[in-house]
């Protein structure tokens, strides 16, 4: 792939996938789509923002104009990651969850439809299968019953993109993965957060009686498949990418604590959320089956890994949690 658009890159996963094309995919052209909302941080890619094969492009998904002036240079294959993506956010105010997800998702497919593009991943999630019971896993056919206002909104995306690819043949693969964690992810999202508030000695707010279960995937793997799916995945196709981890909430938050030391008394027990699904679990078979992936890192390891990463980028975290240098 010599050009490749990508959408949301100064976000958690899409400034790691970045990464790891520039790294992996030498004499590739990444030309990075962001609105610069409060979870897209410049600081993500300050690394490579002098690479000759990278561009940064300030502007919204939902702008047509903007969007068919890009995929009009010539692209290769889009990569779809800009999402409104926080749940509690999405209950508080639904609104832009609807405008970014759904109305920014069919812009970007129409562009690539007028322009030819010949591959187009949608990087969805686990969360619009909505909630499962104590056993079994969704698959790519399992039904889309969305619970919240975030998930539903990125199920209509999935709905449009599928639309699109049975409708006009759009060569548009849909990715859902299960919980990212890793370097660089917006201190909002449970693990970070976890972190954050254990350093500072702050309560940790535990939803509910913190039983709620979540399969969870290093960031690094899941750029691995979008990478893999990029150059030998089936246009038309579902693929779920999970790391077969499954933990509860109240585990990941004493395990973060665990290994900062700290005591069991900062967890706070809160108010459930709104809409909470019980469980998320998905069968990523199919990915090993097809293409041969599997995931690298193990939950004890990568944990570990991000645990130590928060713990030396005080900086980059503080500036987000209260504008502060990021002293613990």
């Amino acid at each position: 792939m010599n050009r490749v658009l990508v959408t949301g890159g100064l976000g958690f996963i899409g400034s790691n996938f970045i990464l790891h094309m520039l790294d992996q995919e030498k004499g590739c052209e990444i030309i990075n789509l962001d609105a610069l909302t409060y979870a897209g941080n410049p600081d993500n890619l300050a690394a490579v923002r002098q690479h000759p094969g990278y561009r940064e492009v300030h502007g919204s998904i939902t702008d047509s104009s903007l969007v068919n002036a890009l995929m009009a240079e010539g692209v290769d294959a889009v990569i779809h990651f800009a999402a409104e993506s926080h749940v509690d956010r999405s209950i508080s105010d639904p609104r832009p969850f609807i405008d970014t997800n759904v109305v920014g998702t069919q812009v970007l497919l129409e562009a690539a439809r007028m322009h030819k593009i010949p591959r187009f991943l949608h990087i969805s999630t686990d969360e619009v299968y909505g909630s499962l019971g104590e056993h079994g896993y969704f698959t790519e056919d399992s039904p889309i019953m969305p619970n919240s206002p975030y998930s539903a909104s990125k199920a209509g995306s999935d709905l449009i993109a599928r639309a699109y690819s049975e409708t006009y043949g759009l060569p548009v693969i849909i990715t859902r993965c299960s919980n990212n964690y890793g370097p660089r992810q917006y201190p909002e999202k449970l693990i970070p957060m976890a972190i954050i508030r254990a350093l500072r000695d702050q309560p940790i707010p535990i939803y509910g009686d913190g039983l709620n279960i979540r399969d969870w995937l290093h960031v690094e793997d899941h750029c691995r498949a979008i990478h893999l799916l990029l150059h030998q995945g089936k246009a038309g196709e579902v693929y779920n990418i999970g790391g077969h981890n499954e933990h509860t909430n109240l585990e990941i938050a004493r395990l973060v604590l665990q290994h900062l030391g700290k005591p069991e008394s900062q967890l706070e027990f809160v108010t459930d959320r709104a809409g909470h699904d019980r469980r998320y679990a998905i069968d990523a078979g199919k990915m090993s089956r097809e293409l041969g992936w599997l995931p690298q890192h193990t939950f004890a390891e990568g944990l570990r890994q991000t645990v130590e990463w928060y713990v030396a980028h005080p900086g980059w975290w503080g500036r987000l949690v209260d504008g502060s240098p990021g002293q613990p």
